[in-house]
Order: structure tokens, then C-alpha cells, then sequence
């Protein structure tokens, strides 16, 4: 099918954002940008969150940023309508959506037949169980044994995701996650990669957790857990505000929370890596091409030709 929706996709700190805006500007008012970030769907979780600021989206209409508050825990299957909907919403207006994301398992539940089945209170009450007896990260090395694409895309922290992917498992016999390289997508879709060289991204992360505490981001968590974020399932362990909740709380220093959250957010990031190289769809260009833009269109071009 010929191409309706545009997706930028990558690891986390690779330029995404900058680069749909950018397009975006290129192709013309008719296009606006629908996040596929898990967290930054969340109200005042910011600056840790890399969410686009006024300045930054420079005009460009955004969607799926700052959408419901921390305390409410939104599911995958939540999260697939809502961004859905705004995809259609740009559509129907003959505009073109540019999907962002850097989470596999949200840009495919969106742009993919990814389907998320119900759920059974005595399954999930089990498995709640044993994640309060043995912690999250034996669940999530069960979940690798059984489905490794769903446990490369859910950080090893995130008990209730996992518990979640557990309980789908169980109760269809089936991976968590569509298994690639054969998706079927719901909108044709030209994707772009964006391509970071090992080094320079671990730099780039380095360099943007150095950021986030320059622009407050201990504040931010501070005035969060204030509104009980320490308490939400999901938003609490979001990286970064995992570890400065350990800070504030006195269980971490301030340098090991930071450099945890610089730990964490790399290993987050070669995890994104490998989850998108396995997609045989995506186009991929150097983050640093001086052609980067014209790349994009070019691809998206061809796409709409087809």
C-alpha cells in the first residue's frame, strides 16, 4: 500500500524529535507529530523524559505528549486507541502524522496488528505474588526465556509490564510481542532509522542526563513524588525517576543516581538498537549526515509513489 504515515524511530538520544520537526517543516503545515514515548504521555514528567519543549516543536502540532497524569497507569492496549486516534485525526484532515518513538513495542503496537487480549484476575494475582516474592528482575529472565522481543522491549525494572507480558503468554500460548521480520501493518508506513555509532550515543546520553540535572530534573521528581509518583506502577520506574526517588529517599547519592540513570538509560538504548535492527522495513541514515533531512523525504517520497 502506498505510504500515509511517516515514522522516525531509533535509540533513545539519537535526534528523533529534531529531525521530525525538521521534516515536518520541509513537507508543510499538513504535517504533525504523534509520540509513540511511553512516558512522555505523562503530565510534569518533562525534562526527564526528553519531552519537546514550546521552543522545540517550533510549531509543529504534537500529539500523545502530556496526556493523562502519573498516577494513572496506561496500558499498552491503552496507549495503542489513543495514539491511533490521533493518527486518524491527522489523516482525515489529509495531513501527514510523523510517528516518533523509540520503544519497539510501542511504535509496533501502533503501526502494526498488534492486538493485547484480557486479563485474568487469578493469572495476574499469581504472578503479582511472585513478583512481590522474588522482585522484578527474575521475572524479567523468565520472560526472556520464553519471548526475548517482549523482554528487549520492557526494562527489567518495570514489574507490572512484565507481569503483563507473563500473563499474555500464559493465557494465549503466544509471544507477548508480533514476532518480526513478518508484521502486518495497519497504515502504510515508511520508517526511518536514525543510526548512532556506539561511542557517540553513550556520549550523547551522558551529555543529556548532565542536561536534565542542570534544568532541574531533581526538582521535577522532587514536585512529582510530592503527587505520589513513588506510588504509581508505571511513572515511578520510568528511568532517571527511578533513581533520583532512591536519592530523594536517601538511598542513593546524587552521584550514583545520576550515573545510574546514564547506566540504565545506555542499557535501555542497545536494547532500542536491536529491537529496531531486526525490523527489515526501516530505512537507516546517519544521525550526523549532512543530507540527514533530504534522506527522510527522499525515502518518504518513494513511499507515497508507491
Amino acid at each position: 500500500m502506498a505510504a500515509s504515515v511517516l515514522a522516525v524511530v531509533g535509540p533513545t538520544a539519537s535526534g528523533k524529535s529534531a529531525l521530525a520537526v525538521s521534516v515536518a517543516h520541509r513537507i508543510g503545515p499538513s504535517a504533525e507529530v504523534v509520540g509513540t514515548d511511553s512516558m512522555q504521555v505523562y503530565r510534569g514528567m518533562d525534562i526527564g523524559t526528553a519531552t519537546p519543549t514550546a521552543a522545540e516543536q517550533d510549531g509543529v502540532p504534537h500529539h500523545m505528549i502530556d496526556v493523562w497524569e502519573p498516577v494513572h497507569a496506561v496500558s499498552v492496549a491503552e496507549f495503542q486507541a489513543a495514539a491511533r486516534a490521533a493518527i486518524d485525526a491527522v489523516l482525515a484532515e489529509s495531513g501527514v502524522p510523523i510517528v516518533v518513538g523509540g520503544s519497539g513495542l510501542y511504535v509496533s503496537a501502533v503501526l502494526d496488528d498488534l492486538r493485547f487480549p484480557g486479563t485474568d484476575p487469578v493469572v495476574r494475582a499469581r504472578l503479582e505474588s511472585e513478583l512481590s516474592a522474588v522482585g522484578p528482575g527474575e521475572l524479567h529472565r523468565r520472560l526472556a526465556g520464553v519471548d526475548p522481543d517482549a523482554a528487549a522491549a520492557i526494562l527489567p525494572s518495570n514489574g507490572r509490564r512484565i507481569v503483563r507480558a507473563l500473563e499474555v503468554i500464559e493465557l494465549t500460548g503466544e509471544p507477548f510481542v508480533a514476532r518480526l521480520p513478518d508484521p502486518q501493518e495497519v497504515y502504510g508506513t515508511v520508517r526511518i532509522g536514525l543510526h548512532v555509532p556506539r561511542d557517540e550515543l553513550d556520549a550523547r546520553i551522558a551529555r543529556r542526563v548532565d542536561a536534565m540535572w542542570e534544568q532541574g530534573f531533581v526538582e521535577e521528581v522532587r514536585a512529582l513524588a510530592e503527587g505520589d509518583l513513588a506510588t504509581t506502577p508505571t511513572a515511578s520506574r520510568a528511568l532517571g525517576y527511578q533513581q533520583v526517588l532512591a536519592l530523594l529517599a536517601g538511598e542513593l547519592t546524587e552521584a550514583e543516581a545520576r550515573q545510574g540513570t546514564i547506566d540504565g538509560t545506555r542499557r535501555f538504548a542497545r536494547r532500542q538498537q536491536r529491537w529496531f535492527r531486526r525490523d527489515p522495513r526501516i530505512h537507516w541514515v546517519d544521525y550526523d549526515s549532512p543530507t540527514l533531512v533530504d534522506d527522510a523525504l527522499a525515502a518518504w517520497e518513494a513511499g507515497t509513489a508507491q
